[in-house]
Order: C-alpha cells, then structure tokens, then sequence
C-alpha cells in the first residue's frame, strides 16, 4: 500500500431525497447522513448495510452517478461533487463500477465486445482494431472466449454476465472500481470464482475498491477496513477483524450473526 495515503477521501457527505408523505405534503427522507471513510490506495474498502441503508446511494454519489446534497469526495486530493458533466467525464476513466446484475447494463441490441470497446473510442484512448485487441485480451483475462465478443448478453449465464460487467470496467484501465453487491445474484460457487478473479485482478493492476455489500461475510473475504451503515449514519468502521470479533453496535451484531449462522447449522446438521 503505497504511503501518499487515501486515493478516495468522503467528508460529511449527505443525500437528501424530496418525497411525498401519506397526506401527499412535501417531506425530507435523509438517505445518507453525514457519512465519511477514507479508501487507501490498492486497498478494498467495504461499505456494509441492510437494504435501505444507503449504502448504494453512497457509491453512487463517489462515482458522481448521484448528485451530493452536501459533503465532499477527493479523488487523488481533488473535489468532485459539484463538477460539471464535461470535468465528470473526464474523471469517468479512471472510476469505474460493477453493477449487481452487470447483465441489464448491456444493451441486448448490440454485441457485449462491441459495447466493451465503446469507452476507449469515446474517450480517444484506441482506433478500432486496436480497440477490439483490448477487449479480447481482457475477455481471456476474465476467463471468456473470442467468440464471445461478438454474442449478445441475453447468450451469457449470471457469472458470464459478472465477468463482462469486470471487463467493462477495466477497459479504461481505471484506478478505482465501486463493486455494488457483485455476487448477491450468484450460486455459491460462482460467487467464489467472481471474487477470487477480482482480487487476482486487484494485485495485478494495484486497483482501489469500494465493496457495497449486506455480506460481512464476502467483507471478511475482501477487505481490510469496512464501515457500517445504518438508516444512511455510518454507526462503525474500522479494520475487519475488530469489526468481527468486537462489534460495538446492534446492527453489526447483527451482521456478524448472519455470518455465523450457516457454519453453526452445518455444525448441527
């Protein structure tokens, strides 16, 4: 880990939707309150919470995907809420995300290679045939064929669809990548393959991640330091282990619970 310290630094970041009460009256639903965490470079940071926590919200605005209501995200020390959509783009190449179910981000019309090499000509970066090498090279990184490149997603299983969501991702060889819930919708043994091919592609490429998740488990797996969020207030962070053995809050606990209890039963069973 390279000592120049935070690649992503969140400060006091707030998101504040406009909804409607049951008498139909304009109310304030605070979605993420006052949250900050720092995430080292070539680290995997993990954000952790129950549905509706807030925590995709949080990625969401690190990635300028999301307007900030307040607060402040840093990327290599310089401010990026509040930049224009011209600025926005050109950070865009050097943070990525890979979506839960990376399959309904791919246009079913056009070829998965196609819409692969589509940012590195967007963003000037290859010509065509070089652009199209890029990808085949990355497609047999993530363990996918040539012949992939010309098939459309709807040919692909789930886990296919997660490693074509990475290679999307790496295209612009990116120094960041907000992974949100990458194996919630993957068989066990899937989800395995998925994360052990991101760390492997972690080391090789000194990537920093973010790590959205319910799972502490797939935390325990990937992270050295972990935040817990709960009703959008970031309640505990810290490093992982302390997280397990010594949680402070009820929702950890909670967390922590769920984790043990598949081995406990198998014990039993």
């Amino acid at each position: 880990m390279s000592p120049s310290g935070p690649l992503i630094s969140v400060t006091d970041l707030r998101k504040v939707f406009g909804v409607r009460d049951e008498n139909g009256k304009h109310a304030d639903f605070v979605a993420v309150d006052d949250v900050s965490f720092d995430v080292n470079r070539g680290e995997t940071f993990g954000l952790i919470g129950e549905s509706g926590s807030g925590k995709t919200t949080t990625g969401r605005m690190v990635l300028g995907l999301e307007k900030a209501t307040s607060g402040s995200v840093t990327y290599e020390g310089n401010e990026l809420v509040g930049l224009s959509d011209l600025d926005m783009r050109r950070y865009r190449k050097h943070v990525q995300i890979v979506f839960q179910d990376s399959g309904s981000a791919f246009n079913p019309r056009r070829s998965v290679g196609a819409q692969i090499a589509y940012p590195l000509t967007l963003f000037r970066m290859a010509g065509r045939a070089e652009a199209r090498a890029k990808v085949l090279d990355l497609l047999d990184r993530v363990g996918l064929l040539p012949s992939h490149y010309d098939r459309y997603v709807h040919e692909f299983s789930g886990g296919q669809r997660q490693r074509l969501g990475i290679a999307r991702a790496l295209v612009t060889d990116p120094d960041f990548i907000v992974l949100d819930e990458p194996t919630a919708a993957l068989d066990v043994s899937v989800q395995a393959q998925i994360l052990n091919l991101l760390k492997d592609l972690q080391r090789e490429r000194d990537l920093t991640m973010l790590l959205i998740t319910h799972n502490l488990a797939l935390v325990e797996h990937m992270c050295e330091h972990a935040g817990v969020l709960d009703h959008g207030k970031l309640v505990e962070s810290g490093p992982v282990d302390d997280l397990l053995t010594n949680p402070t809050t009820d929702i950890t606990r909670k967390l922590v619970d769920a984790v043990l209890e598949p081995e406990l039963s198998a014990a039993h069973g």
